[in-house]
């Protein structure tokens, strides 16, 4: 094996690692022991039982354990949300949110909010991410160290991940798809499958990719209107993959997984909160068994508002009465550090500068990025 080619531990399976390091005698067995070791303790083992020092002093010498740079932490004074400013193999920065759910005492837990991408190629309307254009794609150790960085820094267990940070994870398909068989597989963070959520602005090659794979994460599709030219108005992924083909692909998504899918629906004031929204809602979903999570537009520029209490409470009775479905009401927190979805923008750093990309090679990078 090369020496300028080190194999990166925290960025395969299980398996990958082993095929990886099988000609340096190392077993599958073995290639759990060390994943078991990266993930969960952050170390490449010195020693082991029963393993020769010499094939543990090879692995040492082929393998590299990769590690984030935390450039800055925020908590809220208000809601505990704590957002993490890091730096991996590039220079340009991302984030990453501590979500606390500590309510019921005794079970007090973590959800990470994970970053796919530095910076975001999709553009939607409302969102500081998209306002930054695409800079690169996050590798697949680069997310599993988030959580591992995270979770060393915690009071509490990290029991679940949900991709939704900066960047479409469905435009970095392979390496969120390992990251996630990583923090889930039972030698390395062991986390439940449905507690890692996929997300996707509704890119409809991924979600027919994530269908063919038969994968156990959840799926969450972002939504925002059920009227196509509203849509458009603010999600320009509309106009590469319409309503009808979207919710096709998500409709053969549920025949195939006997899964629901969750539909994330950005409230915005004047918007998509109508009782005119639930009817055309309705209509769209037909039968086909979702879960619906209302959550508020997070906008700092002022563009865009969440709905008033009057509202809200109007809207959520029309979803009672026309759609019949799941509805939650899912808490957007860290809003006063600019840690709530759709606020991500690596704004704290200023040793660089994230340039946005015109709205036409945003529309290539992702049109070319999703069909390799």
């Amino acid at each position: 094996m090369p020496c300028n080619m080190p194999v990166l531990l925290k960025n395969l399976t299980a398996d990958g690692l082993h095929a990886a390091l099988a000609t340096a005698g190392v077993s599958l067995r073995l290639a759990r022991r060390l994943q078991a070791a990266a993930v969960r303790r952050d170390e490449i083992p010195g020693q082991l039982p029963e393993v020769s020092p010499k094939l543990l002093a090879r692995v040492r010498e082929e393998c590299r354990l990769p590690r984030l740079t935390l450039l800055d932490k925020q908590v809220s004074p208000l809601d505990g949300f704590a957002k993490y400013l890091f730096q991996g193999d590039g220079k340009a920065p991302f984030e990453s949110v501590r979500i606390p759910l500590l309510h019921r005492p005794g079970d007090e837990k973590y959800v990470v909010c994970v970053s796919s991408q530095v910076g975001c190629a999709m553009g939607c309307a409302f969102c500081a991410t998209g306002r930054l254009g695409f800079v690169r794609h996050l590798s697949a150790w680069e997310m599993v160290d988030q959580v591992i960085r995270i979770r060393a820094d915690s009071a509490h267990p990290v029991r679940g991940v949900v991709f939704m940070g900066m960047g479409e994870p469905m435009l970095n398909y392979d390496e969120v798809v390992r990251a996630a068989r990583i923090l889930s597989e039972p030698c390395g963070m062991a986390l439940p499958a449905k507690a890692i959520s996929i997300s996707t602005v509704g890119i409809v090659p991924g979600i027919r990719r994530f269908t063919a794979d038969k994968l156990p994460f959840r799926l969450v599709v972002s939504l925002v209107s059920a009227d196509p030219e509203r849509r458009s108005s603010v999600l320009p992924a509309e106009q590469a993959w319409p309503l009808p083909e979207l919710m096709q692909a998500i409709r053969d998504y549920h025949q195939a997984s006997g899964q629901r899918v969750t539909l994330a629906w950005t409230m915005i004031a004047g918007f998509n909160v109508r009782e005119e929204d639930a009817v055309q809602l309705a209509a769209l979903l037909h039968d086909l068994p979702v879960t619906l999570d209302l959550i508020d537009v997070n906008d700092p520029t002022g563009l865009f508002h969440p709905p008033s209490p009057g509202e809200l409470n109007a809207f959520r009775d029309a979803l009672r009465r026309h759609l019949g479905m799941p509805v939650n009401r899912r808490y957007s927190g860290g809003q006063d550090i600019h840690a709530a979805c759709g606020m991500l923008a690596a704004r704290r750093y200023d040793g660089i500068r994230l340039g946005r990309q015109n709205n036409a090679s945003q529309k290539r990078l992702a049109l070319s990025t999703v069909s390799r």
